[in-house]
């Protein structure tokens, strides 16, 4: 069993049908995957299309009547929110303006996303 050989043409007949066992599984698998989008997935024709018109506003400008103390009040409450703990086991040294460099497209992406999220 083990030291025989096997002839070209019982090797094509091994190979035509590991390769037809392949190719049924996939189609299978495809159908299957179908049924489960029909199943589980909202039609997009009835989720009402909501066409939202983002104009890129021009950098804001710090102003010098902010009160600082009461920015980091918000910023350690919302740390202390986030982060499920008091406002007194939070020290805030350093605050920094981060410039947001993300393109129009990309902020009108993610807010469609969570428009159609809720």
């Amino acid at each position: 069993m083990f030291g025989e050989t096997i002839s070209f043409g019982e090797g094509l007949i091994i190979t035509a049908l590991g390769m037809s066992v392949t190719f049924v599984a996939l189609i299978a698998l495809s159908f299957l995957l179908d049924l489960l989008r029909i199943l589980f997935y909202k039609d997009p024709s009835k989720v009402p299309a909501q066409v939202t018109i983002v104009k890129e506003a021009e950098p804001q400008k710090v102003e010098a009547e902010e009160n600082p103390e009461e920015l980091v009040a918000v910023i350690t409450a919302a740390i202390a929110a986030s982060l499920q703990t008091t406002t007194h086991n939070i020290v805030v040294r350093n605050i920094t303006r981060v410039r947001d460099v993300t393109p129009v497209w990309a902020k009108t992406s993610r807010v469609e996303q969570m428009n159609t999220r809720f």
